[in-house]
């Protein structure tokens, strides 16, 4: 469905932005907002004990210290490299939220973004928080729009589409008119990237996507408030978003998707949050090979797995087969339905342990991958259910199976507050301690009391 020749998308997104206050955001949707922040932070907590967060930090101090936080290092750095290294803290493990039908993780770019500007600018925690609200709501209605199509083309919407949701918070946060937000899609148009290539390889890359398009998205709203001007039709225009990255497939997109229901239906209570550290189309088989693991499935008794997975998922975690099968590294074993299948019929569960090497090249689950199959789910939701089945077949001939239909987390199916809460500690008592953990909690919690800079300061201390 193309949108009408009178139709800006842009503008409509500008207007929003301009006209959206705190009080006219519902209490529900606010609070779980918060939760959905207080989730992103204690994957961000976790993740400083890891490589590539090192790595990334010592990048980052080498092109120069400044005055903007960073998540749980107490370190000092220039605003745009701080919500670099932030938002990457917060993807880095692809333990973090998932839209659905954006296909996108909007929190892992809006909510550095907004924490990071919203900090230099001293604004109240409740702009903040308004802020990551309009970030959210504008990067996963543009993702939707795409159907599922960035995927399949091999552009990550995480990063192309999460800079148009930073550009937007940026510039709210620097009090822009409806017609410099409109200016700075614009030119958001032109920063906005992130490539799949990661996938062949098990490359570090994606962690830093939604990084970037927080510096994509200051960088633009910034130069449209000094008069710098972009094009206007950044959405529908001939070489706009989608028709310059989807190609054919342009065709497939609905761009009522943008603005339906804007300022009525929020789109933060359509967030999926992750129960499993893996990209999100793994879930619902490992959530089913964990149910048979639970059922007294043994592995040695197993001779055939098959997995009904939706069939525009296929490329991403199903093949190729040799690397699915064998996993190198961490990020191959997250995005591999053989190793969250084998994963969870051998010790039932798939969790941070199960990223170790010595997991994913355990004998044991290797035997299992290499007896993992896929075909196409016929029943698949996606892209709201990222449904999934596994069928096992045992050498007494009977078959077992179970079907998630809806996968755990999903707005349909939501992990609760409290299971936000206790996702939270556990992952920030890798890296904290309980007396900091809460304090944390209580700061997010209470956002809308406090101030930018204080949550910010709160959320540095490596103490």
């Amino acid at each position: 469905m193309n949108a009408s020749a009178d139709t800006n998308i842009a503008l409509s997104l500008a207007q929003f932005a301009a006209e959206l206050r705190y009080e006219s955001i519902p209490e529900v949707a606010r609070q779980r907002a918060k939760h959905l922040i207080l989730d992103a932070v204690g994957i961000a907590l976790a993740s400083t004990r890891y490589e590539f967060a090192q790595r990334t930090l010592s990048a980052a101090r080498e092109l120069g210290e400044g005055d903007s936080d960073v998540i749980g290092f107490g370190a000092k750095l220039s605003l745009r490299d701080a919500m670099l290294l932030n938002a990457t803290l917060v993807h880095g493990l692809d333990y973090d939220d998932t839209h659905g039908r954006g296909v996108i993780h909007a929190t892992a770019s809006c909510f550095p973004a907004a924490l990071g500007i919203a900090a230099k600018y001293q604004s109240s925690g409740r702009d903040l928080l308004t802020a990551y609200i309009l970030g959210m709501e504008v990067a996963t209605r543009v993702g939707a729009v795409a159907r599922g199509g960035f995927h399949q083309v091999g552009f990550h919407p995480t990063g192309l589409v999460g800079t148009f949701g930073c550009a937007l918070i940026a510039g709210k946060l620097q009090n822009q008119t409806a017609a410099q937000l409109a200016m700075t899609q614009g030119i958001a148009l032109s920063t906005a990237s992130g490539s799949l290539e990661f996938l062949e390889d098990g490359a570090w890359t994606k962690r830093m996507h939604p990084g970037w398009a927080a510096v994509g998205g200051l960088t633009a709203a910034t130069l449209a408030r000094h008069g710098f001007t972009g094009p206007k039709a950044v959405y529908e225009g001939r070489f706009g978003l989608f028709k310059s990255h989807l190609g054919e497939r342009e065709a497939e997109c609905d761009y009522a998707l943008a603005t339906a229901d804007l300022g009525s239906v929020w789109e933060v209570g359509e967030v999926a949050v992750k129960p499993v550290p893996a990209c999100h189309f793994t879930h619902a088989v490992a959530d089913a090979a964990v149910i048979l693991h639970g059922q007294g499935v043994c592995p040695e008794d197993i001779v055939r797995i098959t997995a009904l997975v939706p069939k525009e998922t296929v490329g991403i975690v199903c093949e190729p087969e040799v690397a699915k099968r064998k996993p190198a590294n961490s990020y191959e074993a997250q995005f591999s339905v053989h190793y969250a299948i084998a994963s969870g019929l051998l010790r039932g569960r798939f969790g941070l342990p199960d990223l170790e090497p010595e997991a994913f090249a355990d004998p044991a689950a290797l035997a299992l991958m290499d007896k993992v199959h896929y075909q196409v789910d016929p029943d698949s939701g996606f892209p709201r259910h990222y449904s999934g089945e596994v069928i096992v077949t045992l050498k007494d001939g009977r078959e077992l199976r179970h079907r998630e239909a809806i996968n755990r987390g999903a707005a349909d199916r939501p992990l609760s507050s409290d299971d936000i809460v206790a996702k939270f500690l556990e992952n920030a008592l890798t890296a904290v301690a309980p007396q900091r953990a809460q304090a944390i909690l209580d700061a997010v919690l209470n956002l809308d009391n406090g101030s930018a800079r204080a949550l910010s300061r709160t959320l540095a201390s490596a103490a």
